[in-house]
């Protein structure tokens, strides 16, 4: 089988691009922070311990999103192969030997990934490095190595977190894949530990100032991923509620693809929630540290800890964007011939449009709310232990922005898409 996924790779190159940017821009995350390792190795103990903080943090909630993304795409991917699968599984192959191919794709496209993003990952870890020198955490002597720690932690992280997620998308392929349990348990376990984390920060880290946002953050990221997990249910009660007030033949198509689709769909609504969960949580959550900072003397590691703060989770918010539109292009590119069919069943290219749009509208609402949800894990402990209030005195700007650019993004990507794969002759599709 093994045979069969390098085959698959070389014939079917375009269904595994998602699944090779989720991995080409996880690694070089990974390998940026990591070269803090390998540059800490030749400063002084102070610098030093800044480099390996840095490092540490950001390249460990960077493996968590990488996973998370790789799973996502991947998964998408055995979805799109539903009739190979299918196919194999009539002339012969067993569970285990469709595993092992799949995870032959993973450690394939995960390796060449990370070979591809080893000159970007050294340009992000000179940005980084440069970043803290400017502000003071690290020496301005520091001289900057990319070594064994980026190219390893790059190499071996992005192979070991591409094959738990090919393991994780190689269960859809068993006859009983459809069992939710294990992704529902998984949500159960991240949103406890996000609840963790906020209790904690209302809690323990009460007037500790500055240091509350190292929970607080953590709290919104988990309880992100949970939500992130459970997004097929919440994609199903919203089209349950909004669903009835679409009218017309592009609204009643879109309720019935969504219905009809809704482990595809919900791929989408991932991304979308975390974009939205984690950008909300952070902003809101700094804008409620510069007012309670306001008039008040800062300990010397206070910017120490905003910089990492606004660095960390800065990249990962734009990591989430482009898996955003990547994984929304990727799901809507694989309907070309679902399109064909309701155009050869009457439906217009316009009415087509409409409909993914109407499907985008309900993958966005899902994932902002359930995004909005999570980033209150993140800001009301935060704003009763720095502002000794429930609710921050914010202003809502910041929130219509972040909910602005998730909308433009979804839209972009899906509508997009679409016209493209509806161009020519439906007979051709």
């Amino acid at each position: 089988m093994i045979g069969v996924a390098l085959r698959n790779l070389r014939h079917r190159p375009g269904g595994f691009i998602a699944t090779f940017l989720s991995a080409f821009l996880g690694a070089t995350l990974l390998m940026g922070f990591a070269s803090l390792i390998d540059t800490a190795a030749g400063t002084d103990a102070d610098s030093a311990e800044s480099l390996v903080t840095t490092a540490g943090v950001g390249g460990g909630w960077c493996l968590v999103i990488v996973v998370f993304a790789v799973s996502s795409t991947l998964g998408l991917s055995v979805r799109q192969r539903a009739e190979q699968i299918t196919a194999l599984h009539r002339i012969g192959a067993t569970p285990p030997q469709l595993r092992r191919m799949i995870l032959g794709e993973a450690a394939a496209v995960s390796l060449i990934a990370a070979a591809a993003a080893v000159p970007l990952g050294l340009v992000i870890g000179r940005v980084l490095l440069n970043l803290l020198q400017n502000t003071g955490q690290v020496a301005e002597s520091t001289e900057f190595v990319f070594g064994g720690a980026a190219i390893n932690v790059g190499f071996g992280v992005t192979l070991v977190g591409s094959l738990v997620a090919a393991v994780a998308a190689s269960r859809r392929t068993a006859p009983k894949a459809q069992r939710p349990r294990l992704r529902r348990a998984a949500a159960v376990l991240f949103l406890a530990a996000g609840a963790s984390c906020g209790t904690l920060t209302a809690t323990v880290m009460d007037g500790k100032g500055v240091d509350a946002m190292q929970t607080a953050g953590q709290a919104g990221i988990w309880a992100s991923l949970g939500l992130a997990l459970l997004a097929p249910e919440l994609l199903r009660l919203v089209t349950a509620v909004v669903g009835p007030a679409m009218r017309g033949v592009a609204g009643e198509l879109a309720v019935l693809a969504v219905r009809t689709r809704i482990r595809q769909l919900a791929s989408a609504v991932m991304p979308v929630l975390l974009f939205t969960g984690v950008a909300t949580g952070t902003v809101y959550m700094q804008a409620i540290e510069d007012k309670a900072a306001e008039g008040q003397v800062q300990p010397d590691y206070a910017r120490d800890v905003q910089t990492l703060n606004y660095v960390v989770v800065g990249m990962m918010t734009l990591f989430v964007a482009i898996m955003l539109v990547n994984t929304l292009i990727a799901a809507t590119a694989s309907r070309r011939r679902e399109f064909a069919q309701h155009r050869l069943a009457g439906a217009t290219r316009g009415q087509l449009v409409a409909m993914v749009a109407m499907e985008g509208l309900l993958v966005t609402v899902t994932g902002v709310l359930g995004g909005s949800l999570a980033s209150l894990v993140t800001i009301v402990p935060f704003a009763a232990a720095r502002a000794d209030r429930l609710w921050p005195e914010a202003t809502p700007a910041a929130y219509a922005v972040v909910v602005a650019t998730a909308i433009a993004l979804t839209a972009a990507a899906m509508i997009g898409t679409t016209r493209r794969a509806t161009r020519g002759p439906a007979t051709a599709a």
